[in-house]
């Protein structure tokens, strides 16, 4: 086989159309890795709001807490179900309102977007161990306080300790505390006193959801056996983590077929430089072709030799596109949740299935393009190409 010492030294010495096809195919990779990134950067962000130990009970029908209500009368029931995990305060568990207003994003000149509200009780944070205050308190119960997730600080009008905003019109909440949840989907959300949010928007003797602590995973069945068996009750009960996957799809897989189309249609133009680059190379190494068919190397191996090198350099594109990807990194951005149509802070998840998604691509074009110079490099003739 010839070496591939041979094919990098060739790379070296046309180092114009080499870098320039790297960077072509670089540039097809980055992208495909930036939206597989941000696709496992929702993932993470909306799944990792829940818990596998958690219920969440709502209207059955409703695909949303906000298209869900259930009567305060019918939460003695659900509290009452098998399976829910109890402390000295009693069973773990949850009502909750949750709605959508429009806040002034600062930095836009005016422009709005929508901002979740969830109003929620003491065994809210029960129930959701993983969601520590930052700063502040939390809102007092009955009172006109909120407290805010970290991503919405500094991002929207009246949103920082100490501030007010409205949370309905003429209704003015201050903000008393801020809170994290390990970057879930929660650090996007306005937590309210549960009587406040029901009080502020006409809601009063319902909730939107109940979520429960279960005994352990293993319990969910019989619990949701005890919950839907009941018609009379109407309601779902569902895996929180289930629950926020499929939340998440609908932009999760927005974004995934957008970032593919648009690496399809850049891929080809790389894949065209590539071709363009080997074809070149071949017609100025007849001579060197000739010179290894003689010196006994086969048909394959010429092919092999120049198939490997169409796969190094996509190689080193692919890399480079990838590391180029991975600095994002760092950055946060926000996107609409097509689910709730609420403004979610998201950050790019580089990750090890992310680079070996990068590399396959880029040698997939590697091949793509480099297969039909090779093919020609084989069948050069040995004498034709001396008298070249």
């Amino acid at each position: 086989m010839i070496p591939v010492s041979y094919n990098v030294r060739s790379l070296m010495v046309r180092k114009t159309t080499t870098i320039a096809t790297a960077l072509g195919i670089g540039l097809v990779v980055f992208v495909l890795a930036a939206a597989v990134m941000l696709w496992f950067g929702i993932k993470k962000t909306m799944v990792g709001a829940g818990r596998t130990d958690n219920a969440v009970v709502i209207r059955k029908g409703s695909d949303t807490e906000m298209a869900s209500s259930i009567e305060v009368g019918t939460l003695n029931l659900i509290l009452a179900a098998p399976g829910i995990k109890r402390d000295s305060s009693g069973p773990i568990g949850s009502g909750e309102i949750v709605v959508v207003i429009a806040q002034d994003k600062l930095g836009t000149d005016g422009q709005v977007s929508n901002v979740l509200v969830r109003g929620v009780t003491e065994g809210s944070l029960r129930t959701r161990p993983d969601i520590r205050v930052v700063d502040g308190r939390p809102p007092q119960p009955g009172t006109d306080e909120v407290m805010i997730g970290k991503g919405l600080v500094g991002n929207f009008a009246g949103m920082q300790i100490g501030s007010s905003f409205n949370l309905k019109k003429n209704r003015p909440v201050k903000v008393v505390g801020v809170f994290a949840a390990g970057g879930s989907s929660f650090e996007s959300e306005v937590w309210a006193s549960l009587d406040t949010a029901r009080s502020s928007f006409g809601r009063e003797g319902l909730v939107s959801s109940v979520t429960l602590r279960l005994d352990s995973p293993a319990k969910f069945d019989a619990f949701r056996a005890t919950i839907e068996n009941d018609k009379r009750l109407g309601l779902e009960a569902l895996i929180e983590t289930k629950y926020y996957e499929k939340q998440s799809e609908g932009t999760s897989i927005f974004i995934l077929a957008l970032g593919i189309i648009i690496s399809i249609f850049f891929s080809v133009g790389a894949i065209l430089g590539a071709v363009i680059t080997m074809y070149a190379a071949v017609s100025q190494r007849q001579r060197e072709i000739g010179t290894l068919r003689a010196l006994g190397f086969s048909r394959f191996s010429i092919l092999f030799s120049f198939l490997m090198e169409s796969c190094l350099l996509a190689l080193v594109g692919g890399l480079v596109g990838a590391a180029a990807a991975f600095c994002l990194g760092f950055v946060k951005i926000s996107m609409m949740n097509f689910a709730t149509w609420q403004e979610i802070s998201f950050s790019f998840d580089p990750n090890p299935i992310v680079l070996a998604i990068a590399v396959v691509f880029a040698v997939g074009m590697g091949l793509v393009g480099g297969f039909l110079p090779a093919f020609r490099a084989a069948r050069v003739s040995p004498v034709e190409a001396m008298r070249v």
